[in-house]
Formats: structure tokens, C-alpha cells, sequence
């Protein structure tokens, strides 16, 4: 990997780690759905001119229901799901739940998609989901107040993912990814917008918020998209979602630096299992082969 993919890898772990940083701090004065519709129409206000300037638009128009479902199942849903979590839990919580996304990648396309699963990818993904297990059961309280439902959403958010992944590569392999981003942004914007309209904040959003909101729709996916489908077109798939495993640590840094979050022994735990399991899972580790043994003998 060059030094250049390197930088660009950080950065774009630096910028999806804020997202869930600018959600926490628009969430309060947006609400959920307005806050996520905000973001879609902020992303697509950017990447629409640059598919028109790049000549795709007929891509787009091609492949509008397929890129319409996406859409609502990698950015419409999840981006209200970590909406509704940001009220209650840390932005280094929701961004160690994200992480297991490429778990239910690995599952749904295994059940799905029929993609083989090997010992160390069966494994992972046991140690994966004991590491989502243990925050759930250590944070989770459906009690007044409590932080389960917040947890459920934050997992509903990765388990779209996992399942946008599949259909993506089942239905959408092939098409220009910037028409996929571009249009995935417009389709989710169209579905939020009518949620968005009926429960716009009564009270106008501060400054602070509205700052928070554009940062999080320009920069965090809009920016985001287009570095992402670059470093797949430069280092490969394989190597580009190993982003995964740096947007956490950002996540909770931007947290410590900006919100005074803290990190508790069970965050700490839990994160480390779910990134194993996600390296195991998804290739990016594997375990060590017993060499076999030899039939046979010299003669």
C-alpha cells in the first residue's frame, strides 16, 4: 500500500470516526429524522454535481430500483437508527457496535449468497458476536432511561449494512460506484424527507447543531463516499474495509476530546472481540494451518 493510500485510509477512518461524534452533537436539537434527513440532502446536494459532471446520470437512471433499495437499507435506516442511539449512548459506543457490520456482512452473505465459510471465518464470527453480546448485556437496560432500545438500533443499523452489502454485490456489481453513492443519497433523501417535514424541531436548531449537522452530511458522507470508492479502486475491497478497524479508536477520541466521554474496561473488551472476529471473519486474519500429514513412504 502506498504511503498516499495510507494517509487517505486514516483520514477517511478520522471523518467516518466523527460522524458518530456530529450525530451525538446534532441529534438533541434535530431529532432523529430530521437530523438523518439533513445528512442524506447534505450528501446528495454534493455528489449529485459530481455524477452529472463525471456523465453518469444514465447510470443512474439504469439502475434507479436497485439503488433505491440501497439506499433505504445502507443509508435512510441506519442513519436514523445511530440518530435515535446518539440520544442516549456515547459515540464510542455506537461506532464499537458499527464495527461488527462486516460480522453480518460475513453472515447474511453466507446465508444468502451461499459464500463459503471456512474454520477461521466460523470462528470469527463466534468471537465477534460474544463481543457484541458482552456490550449489549453489560449496557443494555430496557428500564425507563435506560439504553436498550438504543443498543437494538444501533444493531438494526449494522445488520442493514450487512444485508446492503449482499444485495449490493448480488444486484448492483459492475455499476459506477459514485452513480451507486449518489443515487443510494438522493433515494434515502426522498424517503426522509415527508418523516422530516412532520417532525421538524418546533424550536429553530442552534447554530452549534446546524454546524454539527453540515459537517456530518458533507464532509462524513459526502467526502467520506467519494475516498472510500476510491481507495476500493486503488487498494482493492479486501483492503479498504480494513477502515473498520481505525474508525472506533477516532470515534473515541473525538468523543474524550470533544464531548469529556469516557471508556469503560467493558467498552475496551468488548471492542477487541468484535474486532478480532471481524479480521477472522472477513480474511483480514487468519489462523494458523496444522500442516497435513503425509501419505505414504519412500521407497
Amino acid at each position: 500500500m502506498k504511503s498516499s493510500d495510507l494517509a487517505e485510509l486514516i483520514g477517511l477512518a478520522a471523518l467516518w470516526g466523527a460522524s458518530f461524534l456530529f450525530t451525538r452533537m446534532g441529534a438533541a436539537e434535530f431529532g432523529p429524522v430530521a437530523l438523518a434527513a439533513v445528512r442524506v440532502i447534505g450528501a446528495t446536494l454534493f455528489l449529485l454535481p459530481l455524477l452529472s459532471l463525471r456523465g453518469q446520470m444514465g447510470v443512474l437512471r439504469l439502475h434507479w430500483r436497485p439503488i433505491f433499495i440501497v439506499g433505504v437499507t445502507n443509508s435512510a435506516l441506519p442513519f436514523l437508527c445511530f440518530s435515535y442511539a446518539a440520544l442516549s449512548i456515547t459515540a464510542g459506543l455506537s461506532s464499537i457496535f458499527n464495527a461488527a457490520t462486516p460480522l453480518f456482512g460475513a453472515l447474511i452473505a453466507w446465508l444468502w449468497l451461499r459464500d463459503s465459510l471456512t474454520t477461521s471465518r466460523i470462528i470469527g464470527l463466534a468471537i465477534g458476536f460474544a463481543g457484541v453480546l458482552w456490550l449489549a448485556w453489560d449496557k443494555a437496560s430496557f428500564k425507563p432511561g435506560g439504553t436498550g432500545w438504543a443498543i437494538a438500533a444501533c444493531l438494526l443499523a449494522t445488520l442493514c449494512y450487512g444485508s446492503s452489502a449482499s444485495f449490493t454485490k448480488k444486484r448492483l456489481t459492475g455499476v459506477a460506484p459514485l452513480a451507486v453513492a449518489a443515487g443510494s443519497q438522493l433515494s434515502a433523501a426522498l424517503v426522509l424527507m415527508l418523516p422530516a417535514a412532520v417532525w421538524w424541531p418546533a424550536a429553530l436548531p442552534s447554530h452549534h447543531a446546524w454546524v454539527a449537522a453540515a459537517l456530518l452530511a458533507l464532509a462524513c458522507t459526502g467526502v467520506a463516499c467519494v475516498m472510500y470508492f476510491r481507495l476500493i479502486a486503488h487498494i482493492g475491497p479486501a483492503n479498504a474495509i480494513s477502515v473498520t478497524f481505525l474508525i472506533p479508536v477516532f470515534a473515541v477520541l473525538w468523543g474524550w476530546m470533544f464531548l469529556d466521554e469516557g471508556v469503560t474496561m467493558a467498552m475496551v473488551v468488548g471492542c477487541g472481540a468484535i474486532l478480532v472476529g471481524t479480521a477472522l471473519a472477513t480474511g483480514l486474519l487468519r489462523l494458523p494451518q496444522r500442516p497435513s500429514n503425509l501419505a505414504g513412504r519412500e521407497g
